[in-house]
């Protein structure tokens, strides 16, 4: 039995991917923050029962910026593979938060790869180490972008992002870590945070049909950005750790869409015409902003064999479907449930 560790077990992709490695056997250790019921709602359905004989979901709590705590985790669990999905992840609060930002993304994932090096170095162990890049490392290099592009980030979350991306390279040159960056476009889900434009936009679909809320503002509604499906994602993440050598990957699903088109089927399904309840608000835009990405992730599909199976329209359908379930509504018209070609 395989066994893999997950920082950020508790957000969105390591939900997911916890569940994904849970149905291949794997014994899956998760690494959260805080681990009370209101901070590890995603994974609450893995914890074991008192009753499970041979459990193989452990949950722990504790901070990637504690060094001895990190390296003492390593050495107790023994992973054959270690995913970093820790890290502040809003592109807009870095812009409020940058230190912070910078601290858990940046300094925590060279806390993670020198805890992971030194239990390498002394144990004789190979341990697979993954870390989740950003899209926004891009900035506004022109699209599409593949693994040759430019980095050109433009908020903290990309600057920080683009540091834990070159220091994981660094210790796969130096000390023959077997690590994988993986450059994962926007992926979203059901599970997605609130405050992520997504999100927001489908809760707000939920709650104006529910006739709880009538306006949501939003910034720039001509950005585009290439959405993708977690759950397809996090599969991804685990095909770059499957390979005889450690590269680095963009996943993408090569489509991009408007914030506009995300409006017209969003509020659609919920029976509503966007333009009478969405303002476009100056106050929502950040100091500077990435106006278009979109990923070509044909390395990804030759080496890896991976392609995306949920296209943007299923996407949103799935995520106002859940939404609108939550004040006991349904859609107006049938969700189509496309596949991305």
């Amino acid at each position: 039995m395989r066994t893999a560790l997950i920082t950020g077990v508790a957000g969105q992709d390591g939900s997911y991917l916890a569940e994904f490695l849970l149905e291949k056997g794997y014994r899956v250790h998760g690494l959260a923050r805080r681990i009370e019921s209101a901070a590890v709602w995603r994974i609450a359905h893995l914890l074991p029962g008192e009753d499970d004989p041979e459990p193989r979901f452990f949950l722990h709590e504790g901070d990637i910026l504690d060094a001895g705590f990190l390296r003492g985790l390593i050495d107790e669990t023994q992973p054959d593979e270690l995913y970093n999905l820790a890290g502040q992840s809003h592109v807009g609060l870095s812009f409020i938060q940058p230190a912070r930002t910078m601290a858990v993304i940046a300094t925590g994932t060279a806390t993670v790869l020198e805890a992971l090096h030194v239990h390498c170095r002394a144990s004789g162990r190979q341990v697979r180490f993954y870390q989740a890049g950003s899209s926004e490392m891009f900035g506004d290099s022109s699209p599409p972008q593949n693994e040759d592009t430019v980095f050109r980030p433009r908020s903290p979350y990309g600057v920080a992002k683009l540091a834990a991306h070159n220091a994981t390279t660094v210790y796969r040159d130096a000390y023959g870590l077997f690590a994988c960056n993986g450059i994962l476009f926007n992926h979203e889900s059901p599970r997605r945070g609130e405050n992520f434009v997504t999100r927001k936009v489908t809760l707000a679909a939920a709650r104006i049909a529910a006739g709880q809320q009538n306006r949501l503002a939003l910034g720039d509604l001509s950005v585009r950005r290439d959405w993708g499906h977690a759950a397809d994602y996090v599969r991804a993440m685990w095909l770059m750790l499957q390979q005889e050598e450690p590269e680095d990957y963009v996943i993408a699903t090569g489509q991009s869409h408007t914030i506009g088109d995300l409006l017209e089927i969003a509020l659609g399904l919920a029976g509503l015409d966007w333009r009478r309840h969405v303002v476009s608000d100056p106050a929502c835009r950040r100091p500077l902003e990435v106006d278009h990405l979109c990923g070509d992730a044909g390395k990804a599909a030759r080496l890896l064999g991976w392609r995306p199976t949920v296209g943007f329209e299923a996407l949103v359908a799935e995520m106002v479907e859940a939404d609108l379930a939550r004040y006991g509504l349904r859609p107006a018209q049938p969700a189509q449930r496309l596949m991305t070609a």
